[in-house]
């Protein structure tokens, strides 16, 4: 068996029976059977878990409940999502959930890996998207070596669709086109994730790389960031 260790110490042999154990009491609780959280981790630390805490084990389940917002789905109520995991963790989690079959890794499915986001946010872009997406209200943060946000790839995708290669905050064409022949743009929160702003089409718009450092940097960016509100009827102020 895969023995890997994160920098939390957790072997893959402790997240896979933490992850089960999870899944058991999320079992129960869709039966409407009564659930005794202390009793299942009473079970988990006289096998897999026995070198953990009751407070431990508690902490991962409210990571496992991190991991099923991250992934869009819907947690067991008495665990309250853990914030700030680690993306590692994140991972780990997320691929123990795809090898059990509980979720389906897709190329909309939304992802904190900024490479990927792009993979899968060309991959849509290249096909009609014929319904807006609804985003993410609050994105899930985690914590990589620096701070990252979940985010949608549909949205993205969307948005650099409806711009079709013409910048929305000076409309002119994108600087050059990618080698898959899609023009340059980068998507731009209007309130920053960082803000508290959400990762959804009425918040996002699609700019050439000045615009975005303009919204960033420049000494008007707040009169640059007003028009963009007022030129562009999607933008809702947040």
């Amino acid at each position: 068996m895969d023995t890997q260790k994160s920098n939390t110490g957790w072997s893959d042999e402790e997240l896979e029976a933490s992850v089960d154990g999870y899944l058991k009491m999320l079992q129960l609780v869709n039966l409407g059977q009564p659930l005794n959280k202390k009793s299942e981790h009473e079970l988990l630390r006289e096998s897999a878990l026995s070198a953990r805490s009751l407070a431990s084990v508690d902490y991962r389940m409210r990571n496992i409940s991190a991991v099923f917002e991250i992934l869009n789905l819907k947690p067991i109520t008495g665990y309250t999502p853990a914030k700030n995991v680690g993306s590692g963790v994140v991972s780990r989690i997320s691929r123990m959930l795809a090898q059990r079959g509980i979720v389906e890794f897709k190329d909309n499915a939304p992802t904190f890996d900024e490479e990927l986001l792009e993979q899968r946010a060309a991959k849509l872009q290249s096909k009609p998207i014929k319904v807006q997406p609804e985003g993410i209200t609050a994105p899930q943060q985690v914590t990589t070596t620096s701070t990252s946000y979940v985010r949608d790839p549909v949205v993205r995708a969307w948005v650099r669709q409806q711009a079709g290669g013409i910048c929305e905050g000076c409309g002119l064409h994108a600087p050059f086109n990618l080698d898959n022949g899609q023009p340059f743009l980068e998507v731009h929160h209007v309130k920053h994730l960082a803000q508290k702003g959400s990762d959804r089409i009425t918040n996002a718009v699609a700019l050439c790389p000045n615009c975005h450092q303009r919204c960033h940097r420049s000494s008007d960016r707040v009169a640059f960031t007003e028009g963009l509100y007022a030129r562009i009827g999607r933008l809702t102020p947040e």
